[in-house]
């Protein structure tokens, strides 16, 4: 029988992850399945650092790849959240750890008597989080016993990485998968628009079954299947990137979180790899010209950028991710403003949903992926909005974002605003795989001031016994949470030692 034929145009991490992934199903579930990456080395990458979500670190574990060895070889370094900087006011900061102190205890998705808990009593949400306890102490997810390794907590972190140096891990690691350095020239199909085969810049031609497009904002497989661009400029208000770096100084401590530093026209982010930090100012070029957002960035810092590149960017998805037998994935599939990491995510969440259909698919799997693809992307763009809701009217973007923002956002505030998110407030989504949910949506509210106080107090008035529950896991929690921070390594420490370990 003859093997089917799985292409892969385009690689970088959203590649390789296919690539890795569609091969892992392959050899699990003994199918005659061949993978074909077509990637060209003519075409460069930003680089800026790429934060990811915990199911990165997950993927990892399903792939049987070793978190230390992509550690000591990618120079990456730990995140347990994100850190936003003068959003809701000039001088307030709040952190948005990505743990969930209710699962730890047994309580996920049943109820979140913990938020209650610290709103009612006037403390951050993230207080009970272990992640919020090994932000605060800028500590490794790792202490050191006598044989090996042990971690802090139950809990998956994410990480920080230079993407072009994640893709070539992930690249390494692949067995067993063809590689072609080159570019796709023509696309050629059949009667009923499936592409049948791929003309290269080479001359040379590669045939297959499906077909997946990994090309970024080139969209160079889907743009020619018929699916259209959704914009999301109604809803996100930024258009323009400016990505540059920064140097780390040596000794100084390494913070295992991702900051996003609101400013007058937007925000930078600031990723920190184990030899620099991965920046770059998010903006809106209807209030803001590029000379003047990179003035404004250097008189911030206090110094000059260089900035590497400087980036025209229309937020939205595709209509439909996958059409005939084409699948877009990464940026070819969608891009929001890198707030909350959704790119990466977003990458392996689909190809989990893929790979569950994809030894037989039909129409009706390929319009629930599509539904689901869109459904995902869409959640994320509303959440990614929640973050403008900010007291700040200090320039004229920001008096203006006050007055622009949608029903969706505002009619979940207004819904909020008498009580804490239930974890019935959010759908499940497909197969259960991670979506925006309490856990995220609890610390970006608390932290923008809100939620009230008053109604937390008065729902744990009326419901003693889960206040006494609260209670009591609080402060067990606080104690082993401070406890458990205390005994792990600090952070750069710990990189600094995997580094000098012989190579994994």
């Amino acid at each position: 029988m003859m093997p089917r034929r799985f292409v892969i145009v385009g690689g970088g991490t959203a590649g390789w992850l296919a690539a890795l992934m569609i091969s892992h199903e392959a050899k699990r579930g003994n199918l005659n399945w061949d993978v074909t990456v077509i990637e060209s080395s003519r075409l460069g990458t930003i680089g800026v650092g790429e934060g990811t979500t915990a199911v990165f670190r997950q993927m990892l574990q399903r792939l049987g790849l070793d978190e230390m060895a992509f550690l000591q070889q990618t120079g990456a370094t730990i995140k347990y959240g994100i850190r936003h900087r003068d959003w809701r006011s000039l001088g307030h900061s709040y952190d948005g750890p990505i743990d969930d102190p209710h699962q730890g205890v047994g309580l996920g998705g049943k109820d979140n008597i913990l938020d209650d808990y610290a709103v009612a009593h006037g403390q951050s949400a993230g207080k009970l989080h272990l992640f919020q306890h090994l932000i605060d102490a800028g500590r490794a997810p790792y202490a050191l016993g006598p044989k090996g390794y042990v971690p802090a907590g139950p809990f998956h972190h994410a990480f920080h990485f230079d993407q072009a140096l994640a893709g070539q891990f992930l690249r390494r690691n692949a067995k067993d998968i063809k590689l072609i350095d080159d570019e796709v020239d023509t696309l050629l199909q059949d009667e009923d628009g499936n592409i049948t085969t791929l003309q290269l810049a080479s001359g040379q031609h590669v045939n297959g079954d499906f077909f997946i497009d990994c090309t970024g904002f080139r969209r160079r497989l889907i743009g020619q299947m018929g699916s259209t661009w959704v914009s999301y400029a109604n809803v996100l208000p930024l258009n323009r990137a400016m990505p540059f770096w920064l140097d780390i100084p040596e000794g100084r401590e390494i913070a295992p979180v991702t900051t996003a530093w609101a400013q007058k026209n937007g925000w930078i982010w600031m990723i920190p790899t184990q030899g620099r930090m991965g920046c770059g100012y998010v903006y809106s070029d209807a209030h803001t010209s590029v000379d003047a957002a990179k003035a404004e960035i250097e008189a911030v810092l206090g110094h000059e950028i260089h900035p590497r590149n400087d980036i025209k960017i229309d937020a939205g998805r595709l209509d439909a991710s996958w059409r005939g037998n084409c699948v877009a994935l990464g940026l070819a599939s969608s891009f929001l403003e890198p707030l909350e990491a959704t790119s990466i995510h977003g990458t392996i969440v689909q190809l989990t949903l893929l790979l569950s259909v994809l030894a037989q698919p039909s129409p009706r799997a390929r319009d629930a992926f599509n539904a689901a693809a869109a459904r995902q992307v869409d959640d994320f763009r509303d959440f990614i909005r929640l973050h403008y809701v900010s007291q700040r009217r200090d320039s004229a973007f920001w008096r203006d974002v006050a007055t622009s923002h949608p029903s969706a956002v505002t009619d979940k505030i207004a819904a909020w605003a008498g009580r804490v998110p239930r974890p019935s407030d959010f759908t499940p989504f497909a197969m259960g795989l991670p979506h925006v949910g309490h856990e995220l949506t609890v610390p970006v509210l608390d932290g923008l001031g809100l939620l009230s106080q008053t109604a937390a107090q008065d729902y744990l008035a009326a419901n003693p016994k889960a206040r006494s529950m609260a209670r009591e896991i609080s402060a067990v929690l606080t104690a082993d949470y401070r406890r458990a921070a205390a005994q792990c390594l600090p952070h750069r420490a710990f990189l600094t030692q995997l580094q000098q370990e012989p190579a994994l």
